[in-house]
């Protein structure tokens, strides 16, 4: 198995200014993810910076960067541009590791590139977790996703999907069985349909749900999920996130 991860990293965040730059225990976060990264089996961890700052901080301590154009509208056109630097298309693997996880497991990375490697029905891959808590089920930030007999998604939503009919008899507290699937934003892709997903034109139910995974979907092609069993680390998307994952490393 051979892939190269691929963590996308933009200077510009509403809910915390300047995200890749927080300082976790002495090192920047991106610095953090594309460490933790390179724990999995990837051949190589090369950041998609948007800012020459990003990548001063990349150099600094030894993490392969490419600088790509600052007007990108998604994570994925930003990808498909690094591919190009990189020249990986066709076959090649990629997986995208989100630059706001420094705690990402590196075996669920490797799991998500050996999945896309086992399915040449699928462009994609990703990856789940069985939803213990009805909160967490009906939280428009935590995706849900649900899945074809050939474990492939058949579709992401903000909603609590599949809708329980018989759920409010069980209780308020009460979950399905077996349990619904929340989404891990982790992607393997192979290169040519990373580069060509930006030319696709975008789905409809993309711009209801904001999730933009669903255009894969939408134009028909396949998405392998693989179930892992537990619930990744946390991720930072506040302030309140990177104190709790900074209070982990230690300040």
């Amino acid at each position: 198995m051979s892939f190269t991860v691929l963590v996308p990293a933009r200077l510009a965040s509403t809910r915390l200014p300047r995200k890749p730059l927080a300082d976790i225990a002495g090192v920047p976060m991106i610095v953090r993810v594309a460490r933790r990264a390179a724990e999995s089996s990837a051949r190589a961890v090369v950041v998609a910076a948007d800012h020459a700052e990003i990548v001063a901080a990349c150099e600094a301590h030894g993490v392969r960067v490419v600088l790509t154009r600052a007007d990108h509208v998604t994570g994925s056109d930003r990808l498909a541009e690094a591919c190009e630097h990189l020249g990986l298309d066709g076959d090649d693997a990629v997986v995208n590791v989100q630059g706001d996880e420094p705690l990402i497991d590196p075996a669920l990375v490797d799991a998500c590139a050996a999945l896309l490697e086992a399915r040449s029905d699928c462009v994609m891959s990703t990856a789940a977790h069985a939803i213990d808590s009805r909160p967490d089920l009906d939280n428009p930030n935590v995706v849900k996703v649900v899945l074809d007999a050939a474990g492939r998604a058949l579709y992401f939503s903000r909603a609590p999907i599949p809708w329980w009919r018989d759920g409010r008899a069980a209780g308020a507290g009460a979950l399905q069985s077996p349990a619904p699937l929340r989404h891990i934003g982790l992607y393997g892709y192979r290169a040519g349909f990373l580069r060509r997903f930006p030319t696709l034109e975008p789905a409809p139910i993309e711009q209801t749900e904001s999730l933009e995974q669903l255009r894969v979907l939408w134009h028909g092609e396949r998405i392998a999920v693989h179930i892992a069993a537990r619930a990744p680390g946390p991720g930072v998307d506040t302030p309140e996130d990177l104190e709790r994952v900074r209070a982990l490393f230690g300040r």
